[in-house]
Protein backbone atom coordinates (compact mmCIF):
# COMPACT_ATOMS: atom_id res chain seq x y z
CA UNK A 1 0.00 0.00 0.00
CA UNK A 2 1.45 3.36 -1.00
CA UNK A 3 2.20 5.58 1.98
CA UNK A 4 0.04 8.51 0.80
CA UNK A 5 -2.94 6.20 0.22
CA UNK A 6 -2.38 4.78 3.68
CA UNK A 7 -2.47 8.30 5.11
CA UNK A 8 -5.73 9.02 3.27
CA UNK A 9 -7.33 5.81 4.53
CA UNK A 10 -6.16 6.42 8.09
CA UNK A 11 -7.89 9.79 7.90
CA UNK A 12 -10.99 8.09 6.50
CA UNK A 13 -11.08 5.81 9.55
CA UNK A 14 -11.24 8.93 11.76
CA UNK A 15 -14.12 10.25 9.67
CA UNK A 16 -15.86 6.92 10.27
CA UNK A 17 -15.23 7.14 14.03
CA UNK A 18 -16.57 10.71 14.13
CA UNK A 19 -19.72 9.69 12.25
CA UNK A 20 -20.39 6.73 14.57
CA UNK A 21 -19.83 8.91 17.66
CA UNK A 22 -22.27 11.52 16.38
CA UNK A 23 -24.95 8.91 15.58
CA UNK A 24 -24.28 6.60 18.55
CA UNK A 25 -22.82 8.78 21.36
CA UNK A 26 -22.61 5.92 23.91
CA UNK A 27 -20.29 3.86 21.69
CA UNK A 28 -16.71 3.45 22.96
CA UNK A 29 -13.80 3.74 20.52
CA UNK A 30 -11.23 1.02 19.82
CA UNK A 31 -8.64 1.39 17.06
CA UNK A 32 -8.89 2.38 13.40
CA UNK A 33 -5.86 1.60 11.22
CA UNK A 34 -5.39 1.72 7.48
CA UNK A 35 -5.02 -1.74 5.91
CA UNK A 36 -4.04 -3.02 2.46
CA UNK A 37 -7.60 -2.83 1.10
CA UNK A 38 -8.84 0.24 2.99
CA UNK A 39 -9.38 0.73 6.72
CA UNK A 40 -11.47 -0.37 9.68
CA UNK A 41 -12.52 0.94 13.07
CA UNK A 42 -13.51 -1.10 16.12
CA UNK A 43 -16.37 0.03 18.36
CA UNK A 44 -17.77 -1.22 21.64
CA UNK A 45 -21.49 -1.30 20.91
CA UNK A 46 -23.92 -3.64 22.67
CA UNK A 47 -25.76 -4.63 19.50
CA UNK A 48 -24.16 -5.07 16.09
CA UNK A 49 -24.52 -2.49 13.34
CA UNK A 50 -27.49 -3.17 11.05
CA UNK A 51 -27.47 -2.57 7.27
CA UNK A 52 -29.63 0.50 7.95
CA UNK A 53 -27.06 1.72 10.49
CA UNK A 54 -24.28 1.40 7.90
CA UNK A 55 -26.28 3.46 5.39
CA UNK A 56 -26.79 6.21 7.97
CA UNK A 57 -23.12 6.09 8.98
CA UNK A 58 -21.95 6.36 5.37
CA UNK A 59 -24.25 9.33 4.76
CA UNK A 60 -22.89 11.03 7.87
CA UNK A 61 -19.29 10.29 6.73
CA UNK A 62 -19.92 11.94 3.38
CA UNK A 63 -21.41 14.93 5.16
CA UNK A 64 -18.26 15.24 7.32
CA UNK A 65 -16.00 14.91 4.27
CA UNK A 66 -17.97 17.58 2.41
CA UNK A 67 -17.65 19.93 5.42
CA UNK A 68 -13.93 20.32 4.65
CA UNK A 69 -12.89 19.96 8.30
CA UNK A 70 -9.23 20.74 8.90
CA UNK A 71 -7.32 17.87 10.55
CA UNK A 72 -5.06 19.39 13.19
CA UNK A 73 -2.39 17.68 15.29
CA UNK A 74 -2.34 18.34 19.04
CA UNK A 75 -0.08 17.15 21.85
CA UNK A 76 -1.02 16.35 25.43
CA UNK A 77 0.89 15.16 28.46
CA UNK A 78 0.12 11.79 30.04
CA UNK A 79 -2.02 13.41 32.72
CA UNK A 80 -3.86 15.61 30.21
CA UNK A 81 -4.49 12.64 27.91
CA UNK A 82 -5.73 10.50 30.82
CA UNK A 83 -8.17 13.19 31.87
CA UNK A 84 -9.39 13.73 28.29
CA UNK A 85 -9.92 9.99 27.70
CA UNK A 86 -11.64 9.26 31.03
CA UNK A 87 -14.77 7.96 29.24
CA UNK A 88 -12.86 5.88 26.65
CA UNK A 89 -11.62 2.66 28.39
CA UNK A 90 -9.92 1.20 25.33
CA UNK A 91 -8.01 4.39 24.63
CA UNK A 92 -6.95 4.51 28.29
CA UNK A 93 -5.61 0.97 27.97
CA UNK A 94 -3.57 2.02 24.92
CA UNK A 95 -2.40 5.15 26.75
CA UNK A 96 -0.64 2.98 29.36
CA UNK A 97 1.64 1.67 26.61
CA UNK A 98 2.74 5.19 25.60
CA UNK A 99 5.12 7.70 27.13
CA UNK A 100 6.26 11.32 26.72
CA UNK A 101 3.95 13.56 24.65
CA UNK A 102 0.75 11.94 23.38
CA UNK A 103 -0.50 13.04 19.95
CA UNK A 104 -4.15 13.64 19.11
CA UNK A 105 -5.81 14.69 15.86
CA UNK A 106 -8.78 17.02 15.78
CA UNK A 107 -11.37 17.50 13.03
CA UNK A 108 -14.30 19.71 13.93
CA UNK A 109 -15.57 18.64 17.36
CA UNK A 110 -14.03 15.16 17.09
CA UNK A 111 -10.64 14.41 18.66
CA UNK A 112 -8.91 11.00 18.62
CA UNK A 113 -5.64 9.81 20.15
CA UNK A 114 -3.47 8.77 17.22
CA UNK A 115 0.14 8.67 16.04
CA UNK A 116 -0.86 9.84 12.55
CA UNK A 117 -0.08 10.86 9.90
CA UNK A 118 -3.21 12.31 8.31
CA UNK A 119 -4.23 14.42 5.34
CA UNK A 120 -4.79 18.13 5.98
CA UNK A 121 -8.55 18.17 5.47
CA UNK A 122 -11.48 15.75 5.25
CA UNK A 123 -12.25 17.14 1.80
CA UNK A 124 -9.15 15.39 0.43
CA UNK A 125 -11.04 12.09 0.78
CA UNK A 126 -12.59 12.18 -2.69
CA UNK A 127 -13.95 8.62 -2.81
CA UNK A 128 -15.29 6.86 0.29
CA UNK A 129 -17.27 3.66 0.84
CA UNK A 130 -18.32 1.58 3.84
CA UNK A 131 -18.05 -2.09 2.94
CA UNK A 132 -19.08 -4.40 5.77
CA UNK A 133 -19.21 -5.08 9.48
CA UNK A 134 -18.02 -7.99 11.58
CA UNK A 135 -17.18 -8.97 15.13
CA UNK A 136 -13.56 -8.61 16.27
CA UNK A 137 -11.94 -9.31 19.63
CA UNK A 138 -10.17 -6.37 21.25
CA UNK A 139 -6.50 -6.61 20.31
CA UNK A 140 -7.27 -9.84 18.44
CA UNK A 141 -7.35 -11.81 21.71
CA UNK A 142 -10.29 -14.21 22.16
CA UNK A 143 -10.03 -13.67 25.94
CA UNK A 144 -11.01 -10.03 25.42
CA UNK A 145 -14.40 -8.53 24.67
CA UNK A 146 -15.92 -8.83 21.20
CA UNK A 147 -16.16 -5.42 19.51
CA UNK A 148 -18.01 -4.36 16.37
CA UNK A 149 -15.69 -3.68 13.42
CA UNK A 150 -16.71 -1.60 10.42
CA UNK A 151 -14.65 -1.97 7.25
CA UNK A 152 -14.41 0.68 4.58
CA UNK A 153 -12.17 1.89 1.80
CA UNK A 154 -11.09 5.23 0.36
CA UNK A 155 -9.29 6.51 -2.72
CA UNK A 156 -8.10 9.83 -4.09
CA UNK A 157 -10.52 9.62 -7.02
CA UNK A 158 -13.88 7.97 -7.73
CA UNK A 159 -12.58 6.10 -10.76
CA UNK A 160 -10.23 4.07 -8.55
CA UNK A 161 -13.07 3.41 -6.10
CA UNK A 162 -15.37 2.18 -8.90
CA UNK A 163 -12.59 -0.06 -10.16
CA UNK A 164 -12.10 -1.51 -6.68
CA UNK A 165 -15.84 -2.05 -6.08
CA UNK A 166 -16.11 -3.81 -9.46
CA UNK A 167 -13.26 -6.07 -8.38
CA UNK A 168 -15.12 -6.86 -5.15
CA UNK A 169 -18.25 -7.81 -7.11
CA UNK A 170 -16.18 -10.02 -9.39
CA UNK A 171 -14.55 -11.58 -6.34
CA UNK A 172 -17.99 -12.48 -4.93
CA UNK A 173 -18.88 -14.28 -8.16
CA UNK A 174 -15.55 -16.13 -8.02
CA UNK A 175 -15.71 -17.09 -4.33
CA UNK A 176 -13.85 -20.41 -4.26
CA UNK A 177 -15.95 -21.70 -1.37
CA UNK A 178 -19.18 -21.35 -3.37
CA UNK A 179 -17.64 -22.59 -6.63
CA UNK A 180 -15.96 -25.46 -4.77
CA UNK A 181 -19.40 -26.64 -3.64
CA UNK A 182 -21.09 -25.95 -6.98
CA UNK A 183 -18.44 -27.84 -8.97
CA UNK A 184 -18.22 -30.59 -6.32
CA UNK A 185 -14.50 -30.04 -5.75
CA UNK A 186 -14.13 -30.04 -1.95
CA UNK A 187 -16.00 -29.62 1.30
CA UNK A 188 -15.49 -29.00 5.01
CA UNK A 189 -17.17 -31.19 7.61
CA UNK A 190 -18.09 -30.61 11.27
CA UNK A 191 -15.99 -33.65 12.17
CA UNK A 192 -12.83 -31.88 10.98
CA UNK A 193 -13.09 -28.07 11.11
CA UNK A 194 -10.36 -26.49 9.04
CA UNK A 195 -9.41 -29.80 7.42
CA UNK A 196 -10.44 -29.94 3.72
CA UNK A 197 -12.12 -32.98 2.16
CA UNK A 198 -11.34 -33.27 -1.56
CA UNK A 199 -14.03 -34.89 -3.72
CA UNK A 200 -13.35 -36.92 -6.92
CA UNK A 201 -13.60 -33.80 -9.12
CA UNK A 202 -11.29 -31.90 -6.78
CA UNK A 203 -8.76 -34.73 -6.77
CA UNK A 204 -8.53 -34.59 -10.56
CA UNK A 205 -7.49 -30.93 -10.35
CA UNK A 206 -5.26 -31.58 -7.32
CA UNK A 207 -3.49 -34.48 -9.04
CA UNK A 208 -3.07 -32.49 -12.26
CA UNK A 209 -1.36 -29.76 -10.22
CA UNK A 210 0.95 -32.19 -8.43
CA UNK A 211 1.76 -34.05 -11.67
CA UNK A 212 2.72 -30.77 -13.32
CA UNK A 213 4.76 -29.75 -10.25
CA UNK A 214 6.69 -33.03 -10.32
CA UNK A 215 7.22 -32.83 -14.07
CA UNK A 216 8.62 -29.29 -14.03
CA UNK A 217 10.82 -29.94 -10.99
CA UNK A 218 12.28 -33.05 -12.57
CA UNK A 219 13.12 -30.97 -15.64
CA UNK A 220 14.94 -28.48 -13.38
CA UNK A 221 17.03 -31.22 -11.71
CA UNK A 222 15.26 -31.44 -8.36
CA UNK A 223 15.18 -34.74 -6.51
CA UNK A 224 11.93 -35.54 -4.74
CA UNK A 225 11.83 -36.73 -1.14
CA UNK A 226 9.12 -37.57 1.39
CA UNK A 227 9.51 -37.16 5.13
CA UNK A 228 7.33 -38.34 8.08
CA UNK A 229 4.42 -36.30 9.39
CA UNK A 230 5.23 -37.10 13.05
CA UNK A 231 8.73 -36.57 14.50
CA UNK A 232 10.06 -36.50 18.05
CA UNK A 233 10.39 -33.61 20.48
CA UNK A 234 14.20 -33.53 20.28
CA UNK A 235 14.07 -32.61 16.59
CA UNK A 236 11.64 -29.74 17.19
CA UNK A 237 13.71 -28.49 20.12
CA UNK A 238 16.79 -28.39 17.92
CA UNK A 239 14.94 -26.61 15.09
CA UNK A 240 13.48 -24.07 17.54
CA UNK A 241 9.86 -24.85 16.72
CA UNK A 242 9.15 -26.41 20.13
CA UNK A 243 10.05 -23.19 21.94
CA UNK A 244 8.91 -20.63 19.36
CA UNK A 245 6.02 -22.19 17.45
CA UNK A 246 4.41 -24.51 20.01
CA UNK A 247 1.01 -22.79 20.08
CA UNK A 248 0.56 -23.60 16.38
CA UNK A 249 1.50 -27.29 16.65
CA UNK A 250 -0.30 -30.57 17.37
CA UNK A 251 1.22 -33.17 19.68
CA UNK A 252 1.04 -36.86 20.48
CA UNK A 253 2.90 -39.50 22.50
CA UNK A 254 4.55 -42.65 21.18
CA UNK A 255 6.04 -45.17 23.62
CA UNK A 256 5.49 -42.58 26.37
CA UNK A 257 7.70 -40.05 24.58
CA UNK A 258 6.68 -36.65 23.18
CA UNK A 259 6.22 -36.22 19.44
CA UNK A 260 4.81 -33.44 17.28
CA UNK A 261 2.94 -33.35 13.99
CA UNK A 262 5.15 -31.34 11.67
CA UNK A 263 4.15 -27.73 11.01
CA UNK A 264 7.00 -27.35 8.50
CA UNK A 265 9.00 -29.68 6.28
CA UNK A 266 12.47 -28.18 6.78
CA UNK A 267 13.75 -30.23 9.77
CA UNK A 268 12.75 -33.54 8.16
CA UNK A 269 14.41 -32.52 4.89
CA UNK A 270 17.58 -31.61 6.76
CA UNK A 271 17.72 -35.13 8.23
CA UNK A 272 17.73 -36.47 4.67
CA UNK A 273 20.72 -34.23 3.86
CA UNK A 274 22.54 -35.36 7.02
CA UNK A 275 21.94 -39.05 6.34
CA UNK A 276 25.09 -39.22 4.19
CA UNK A 277 28.36 -37.35 3.77
CA UNK A 278 28.51 -34.74 1.01
CA UNK A 279 31.34 -33.21 -0.97
CA UNK A 280 31.45 -30.07 -3.08
CA UNK A 281 30.81 -32.36 -6.07
CA UNK A 282 27.29 -33.10 -4.76
CA UNK A 283 26.35 -29.42 -4.68
CA UNK A 284 24.05 -27.84 -5.51
CA UNK A 285 21.74 -30.48 -4.05
CA UNK A 286 18.06 -29.71 -4.67
CA UNK A 287 15.63 -31.70 -2.51
CA UNK A 288 11.93 -31.08 -3.19
CA UNK A 289 8.96 -32.27 -1.17
CA UNK A 290 5.20 -32.04 -1.41
CA UNK A 291 4.94 -32.24 2.36
CA UNK A 292 1.70 -32.43 4.33
CA UNK A 293 1.92 -30.12 7.36
CA UNK A 294 -0.49 -29.29 10.18
CA UNK A 295 -0.82 -25.96 11.96
CA UNK A 296 -3.34 -25.00 14.58
CA UNK A 297 -5.24 -21.96 13.34
CA UNK A 298 -7.89 -20.21 15.44
CA UNK A 299 -11.40 -21.06 14.24
CA UNK A 300 -12.15 -17.38 13.60
CA UNK A 301 -9.50 -17.08 10.88
CA UNK A 302 -10.31 -20.26 8.96
CA UNK A 303 -11.32 -19.34 5.40
CA UNK A 304 -12.04 -22.08 2.86
CA UNK A 305 -8.84 -23.31 1.24
CA UNK A 306 -7.10 -20.00 1.94
CA UNK A 307 -6.63 -20.70 5.66
CA UNK A 308 -6.78 -24.33 6.75
CA UNK A 309 -5.27 -26.51 9.47
CA UNK A 310 -3.58 -29.02 7.20
CA UNK A 311 -2.05 -28.32 3.82
CA UNK A 312 0.62 -29.50 1.43
CA UNK A 313 3.59 -27.19 0.98
CA UNK A 314 5.53 -27.38 -2.28
CA UNK A 315 8.81 -27.11 -0.44
CA UNK A 316 12.31 -27.44 -1.73
CA UNK A 317 15.66 -26.87 -0.08
CA UNK A 318 18.72 -26.08 -2.11
CA UNK A 319 22.08 -26.80 -0.49
CA UNK A 320 24.94 -25.04 -2.24
CA UNK A 321 28.23 -23.26 -1.78
CA UNK A 322 28.38 -19.51 -1.29
CA UNK A 323 29.80 -19.12 -4.82
CA UNK A 324 26.84 -21.05 -6.27
CA UNK A 325 24.17 -19.06 -4.41
CA UNK A 326 23.53 -16.31 -6.96
CA UNK A 327 23.24 -18.74 -9.86
CA UNK A 328 20.84 -20.95 -7.89
CA UNK A 329 18.64 -17.97 -7.02
CA UNK A 330 18.46 -17.07 -10.73
CA UNK A 331 17.39 -20.62 -11.50
CA UNK A 332 14.68 -20.55 -8.84
CA UNK A 333 13.33 -17.22 -10.16
CA UNK A 334 13.25 -18.64 -13.70
CA UNK A 335 11.42 -21.73 -12.44
CA UNK A 336 8.87 -19.58 -10.62
CA UNK A 337 8.38 -17.49 -13.76
CA UNK A 338 7.77 -20.63 -15.83
CA UNK A 339 5.21 -21.97 -13.35
CA UNK A 340 3.26 -18.73 -12.93
CA UNK A 341 3.10 -18.14 -16.69
CA UNK A 342 1.63 -21.62 -17.14
CA UNK A 343 -1.37 -20.47 -15.10
CA UNK A 344 -1.58 -17.03 -16.73
CA UNK A 345 -0.42 -15.27 -13.56
CA UNK A 346 1.77 -12.18 -13.43
CA UNK A 347 3.70 -11.20 -10.32
CA UNK A 348 5.57 -8.49 -8.45
CA UNK A 349 8.72 -9.02 -6.39
CA UNK A 350 9.85 -7.85 -2.98
CA UNK A 351 13.35 -8.11 -1.53
CA UNK A 352 13.52 -8.04 2.26
CA UNK A 353 16.83 -7.39 4.02
CA UNK A 354 18.36 -7.85 7.48
CA UNK A 355 15.97 -7.08 10.37
CA UNK A 356 16.96 -5.53 13.67
CA UNK A 357 17.00 -8.94 15.38
CA UNK A 358 18.96 -11.49 13.39
CA UNK A 359 21.55 -14.24 13.57
CA UNK A 360 24.75 -14.62 11.58
CA UNK A 361 27.55 -12.10 11.06
CA UNK A 362 27.31 -9.03 8.85
CA UNK A 363 29.56 -10.54 6.19
CA UNK A 364 27.14 -13.47 5.74
CA UNK A 365 24.18 -11.09 5.44
CA UNK A 366 25.97 -8.82 2.96
CA UNK A 367 26.91 -11.79 0.81
CA UNK A 368 23.38 -13.25 0.84
CA UNK A 369 21.70 -9.91 0.15
CA UNK A 370 24.14 -9.19 -2.69
CA UNK A 371 23.37 -12.59 -4.21
CA UNK A 372 19.62 -11.90 -4.12
CA UNK A 373 20.02 -8.37 -5.52
CA UNK A 374 22.45 -9.46 -8.22
CA UNK A 375 20.14 -12.28 -9.30
CA UNK A 376 17.23 -9.82 -9.69
CA UNK A 377 19.44 -7.29 -11.50
CA UNK A 378 20.91 -9.94 -13.81
CA UNK A 379 17.37 -10.91 -14.85
CA UNK A 380 16.51 -7.18 -15.17
CA UNK A 381 13.53 -7.55 -12.85
CA UNK A 382 11.89 -4.70 -10.98
CA UNK A 383 11.38 -5.21 -7.28
CA UNK A 384 10.37 -3.38 -4.13
CA UNK A 385 13.06 -3.17 -1.47
CA UNK A 386 11.81 -3.78 2.07
CA UNK A 387 14.69 -2.71 4.30
CA UNK A 388 14.80 -4.59 7.59
CA UNK A 389 11.87 -6.87 6.77
CA UNK A 390 13.78 -10.12 6.22
CA UNK A 391 13.46 -13.20 8.42
CA UNK A 392 15.71 -13.35 11.49
CA UNK A 393 17.64 -16.19 9.81
CA UNK A 394 18.26 -14.57 6.42
CA UNK A 395 17.10 -12.24 3.60
CA UNK A 396 14.36 -13.26 1.18
CA UNK A 397 12.54 -12.61 -2.09
CA UNK A 398 8.73 -12.82 -2.07
CA UNK A 399 6.52 -13.29 -5.14
CA UNK A 400 3.16 -11.49 -5.11
CA UNK A 401 1.10 -12.98 -7.92
CA UNK A 402 -1.69 -11.07 -9.65
CA UNK A 403 -4.87 -12.90 -10.67
CA UNK A 404 -7.22 -12.15 -13.56
CA UNK A 405 -9.08 -9.40 -11.67
CA UNK A 406 -5.95 -7.72 -10.33
CA UNK A 407 -5.84 -9.06 -6.78
CA UNK A 408 -2.45 -9.74 -5.24
CA UNK A 409 -1.58 -12.99 -3.45
CA UNK A 410 1.70 -13.70 -1.67
CA UNK A 411 2.67 -17.21 -2.78
CA UNK A 412 6.27 -17.90 -3.70
CA UNK A 413 9.29 -17.18 -1.53
CA UNK A 414 13.06 -17.65 -1.70
CA UNK A 415 14.75 -17.50 1.70
CA UNK A 416 18.44 -17.74 2.51
CA UNK A 417 18.88 -19.47 5.89
CA UNK A 418 21.90 -19.09 8.21
CA UNK A 419 20.16 -20.68 11.21
CA UNK A 420 19.35 -24.27 10.23
CA UNK A 421 22.80 -25.18 8.86
CA UNK A 422 24.29 -24.02 12.19
CA UNK A 423 21.69 -25.69 14.40
CA UNK A 424 21.98 -29.00 12.61
CA UNK A 425 25.73 -28.75 11.97
CA UNK A 426 25.39 -29.26 8.20
CA UNK A 427 28.65 -29.89 6.36
CA UNK A 428 30.22 -30.74 3.05
CA UNK A 429 33.81 -31.52 2.16
CA UNK A 430 35.34 -28.81 -0.02
CA UNK A 431 38.01 -28.98 -2.72
CA UNK A 432 40.54 -28.30 0.04
CA UNK A 433 39.41 -31.51 1.74
CA UNK A 434 38.18 -29.46 4.73
CA UNK A 435 34.69 -29.29 6.23
CA UNK A 436 32.53 -26.35 5.16
CA UNK A 437 29.04 -25.13 5.98
CA UNK A 438 26.64 -25.21 2.99
CA UNK A 439 24.30 -22.33 2.24
CA UNK A 440 20.67 -23.42 2.62
CA UNK A 441 17.90 -21.88 0.51
CA UNK A 442 14.25 -22.49 1.38
CA UNK A 443 11.82 -22.00 -1.46
CA UNK A 444 8.15 -22.61 -2.08
CA UNK A 445 6.56 -21.47 -5.33
CA UNK A 446 2.89 -22.41 -5.05
CA UNK A 447 3.11 -21.85 -1.30
CA UNK A 448 0.50 -24.44 -0.39
CA UNK A 449 -1.35 -26.61 -2.88
CA UNK A 450 -4.65 -26.05 -1.09
CA UNK A 451 -4.38 -22.27 -1.07
CA UNK A 452 -3.07 -22.19 -4.64
CA UNK A 453 -6.02 -24.42 -5.68
CA UNK A 454 -8.38 -21.85 -4.12
CA UNK A 455 -6.59 -18.99 -5.88
CA UNK A 456 -6.89 -20.81 -9.22
CA UNK A 457 -10.62 -21.41 -8.74
CA UNK A 458 -11.10 -17.66 -8.32
CA UNK A 459 -8.54 -16.73 -10.98
CA UNK A 460 -10.35 -18.86 -13.57
CA UNK A 461 -13.82 -18.24 -12.05
CA UNK A 462 -14.19 -22.03 -12.07
CA UNK A 463 -13.49 -22.21 -15.82
CA UNK A 464 -10.37 -24.35 -15.64
CA UNK A 465 -8.23 -24.77 -18.75
CA UNK A 466 -8.71 -28.20 -20.31
CA UNK A 467 -5.62 -29.76 -18.74
CA UNK A 468 -6.99 -29.05 -15.24
CA UNK A 469 -10.73 -29.60 -15.83
CA UNK A 470 -12.34 -32.53 -13.99
CA UNK A 471 -14.55 -33.16 -17.04
CA UNK A 472 -13.18 -31.94 -20.34
CA UNK A 473 -16.00 -33.12 -22.62
CA UNK A 474 -19.70 -33.76 -22.04
CA UNK A 475 -21.63 -35.82 -24.61
CA UNK A 476 -25.39 -35.21 -24.79
CA UNK A 477 -27.58 -37.61 -26.71
CA UNK A 478 -30.83 -36.32 -28.19
CA UNK A 479 -32.63 -39.60 -27.50
CA UNK A 480 -31.90 -43.22 -26.60
CA UNK A 481 -31.75 -44.22 -30.27
CA UNK A 482 -28.33 -42.57 -30.60
CA UNK A 483 -26.98 -43.74 -27.25
CA UNK A 484 -24.91 -46.52 -28.84
CA UNK A 485 -23.11 -44.04 -31.09
CA UNK A 486 -22.62 -41.65 -28.16
CA UNK A 487 -20.90 -44.44 -26.24
CA UNK A 488 -18.58 -45.11 -29.21
CA UNK A 489 -17.56 -41.43 -29.21
CA UNK A 490 -16.97 -41.65 -25.47
CA UNK A 491 -14.79 -44.77 -25.82
CA UNK A 492 -12.69 -43.12 -28.52
CA UNK A 493 -12.12 -40.04 -26.36
CA UNK A 494 -11.21 -42.17 -23.35
CA UNK A 495 -8.66 -44.07 -25.43
CA UNK A 496 -6.95 -40.71 -25.91
CA UNK A 497 -6.94 -39.96 -22.17
CA UNK A 498 -9.65 -37.33 -22.45
CA UNK A 499 -11.94 -36.99 -19.43
CA UNK A 500 -15.47 -37.40 -20.77
CA UNK A 501 -18.98 -38.08 -19.49
CA UNK A 502 -22.33 -38.82 -21.17
CA UNK A 503 -25.46 -36.99 -20.07
CA UNK A 504 -28.13 -39.55 -20.97
CA UNK A 505 -30.84 -38.10 -18.73
CA UNK A 506 -34.38 -37.85 -20.08
CA UNK A 507 -34.06 -34.06 -20.39
CA UNK A 508 -34.12 -31.60 -23.28
CA UNK A 509 -30.84 -30.84 -25.03
CA UNK A 510 -31.10 -27.17 -24.00
CA UNK A 511 -31.38 -28.22 -20.35
CA UNK A 512 -28.36 -30.51 -20.69
CA UNK A 513 -26.36 -27.71 -22.32
CA UNK A 514 -27.25 -25.24 -19.56
CA UNK A 515 -26.26 -27.74 -16.88
CA UNK A 516 -22.94 -28.48 -18.61
CA UNK A 517 -22.20 -24.76 -18.92
CA UNK A 518 -23.01 -24.27 -15.24
CA UNK A 519 -20.53 -27.04 -14.47
CA UNK A 520 -17.94 -25.14 -16.55
CA UNK A 521 -17.37 -28.10 -18.92
CA UNK A 522 -14.88 -27.13 -21.63
CA UNK A 523 -16.60 -28.80 -24.61
CA UNK A 524 -20.07 -30.20 -25.30
CA UNK A 525 -21.02 -32.59 -28.07
CA UNK A 526 -24.68 -33.09 -28.99
CA UNK A 527 -25.43 -36.40 -30.72
CA UNK A 528 -28.57 -36.75 -32.84
CA UNK A 529 -29.54 -38.68 -35.98
CA UNK A 530 -27.73 -36.14 -38.16
CA UNK A 531 -24.39 -36.71 -36.36
CA UNK A 532 -24.82 -40.49 -36.56
CA UNK A 533 -25.35 -40.32 -40.33
CA UNK A 534 -22.71 -37.70 -41.20
CA UNK A 535 -20.08 -38.86 -38.69
CA UNK A 536 -19.43 -35.14 -38.12
CA UNK A 537 -19.79 -33.32 -34.80
CA UNK A 538 -21.05 -29.96 -33.62
CA UNK A 539 -18.64 -28.86 -30.87
CA UNK A 540 -19.97 -26.29 -28.40
CA UNK A 541 -17.67 -24.43 -25.96
CA UNK A 542 -18.78 -23.49 -22.45
CA UNK A 543 -18.97 -19.86 -23.64
CA UNK A 544 -21.55 -20.81 -26.27
CA UNK A 545 -19.47 -20.87 -29.47
CA UNK A 546 -20.30 -23.72 -31.87
CA UNK A 547 -18.14 -25.29 -34.58
CA UNK A 548 -20.11 -27.43 -37.02
CA UNK A 549 -18.95 -30.30 -39.19
CA UNK A 550 -15.92 -31.26 -37.07
CA UNK A 551 -14.52 -34.76 -37.48
CA UNK A 552 -13.84 -36.76 -34.33
CA UNK A 553 -10.17 -37.17 -35.32
CA UNK A 554 -9.67 -33.42 -35.66
CA UNK A 555 -11.44 -32.71 -32.38
CA UNK A 556 -9.28 -35.26 -30.55
CA UNK A 557 -6.09 -33.92 -32.16
CA UNK A 558 -6.90 -30.30 -31.31
CA UNK A 559 -7.97 -31.07 -27.75
CA UNK A 560 -4.91 -33.21 -27.04
CA UNK A 561 -2.71 -30.37 -28.27
CA UNK A 562 -4.57 -27.90 -26.05
CA UNK A 563 -4.11 -30.19 -23.03
CA UNK A 564 -0.45 -30.84 -23.78
CA UNK A 565 0.33 -27.15 -24.23
CA UNK A 566 -1.64 -26.25 -21.08
CA UNK A 567 -3.27 -23.31 -22.80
Amino acid sequence: MKQDLGKLRHSASHVLAQAVKELFPKVKLGIGPAIETGFYYDFDKKEGFTPEDLKSIEAKCKEIIKSDLKIVKEEKSQSEAKKFLKDEPYKLELLKELDKKITFYKQGNFIDMCAGPHVESTKEIKAFKILSTAGAYWKGDSNNKMLQRIYGTAFYDKKELRKYLFMLEEAKKRDHKKLGEKLDLFSFQEEGPGFPFFHPNGMIVYNALTDYWKEVHKKHNYKEIKTPIILNKELWLKSGHWDNYKENMYFTKIDKKDYAVKPMNCPGGILVYKDKLHSYRDLPLKLAELGLVHRHELSGVLNGLFRVRNFTQDDAHVYCTEKQLEEEIIKIINLADEIYKTFGLTYELELSTKPEKSIGNQKMWDSAEDSLKNALDTLKLEYQLNEGDGAFYGPKIDFHIKDSIGRSWQCGTIQVDFSMPEKFDLEYTGEDNKKHRPVMVHRALLGSLERFFGILIEHYAGKFPAWLSPVQVKIMNVNDDVLEYSNKIKEELEKNDIRVEIDDRNESVSKKVRDAQNQKINYMITIGEKEVESKKLAIRTRDGKINFGVSLDKFVKDLKKEIEEKC
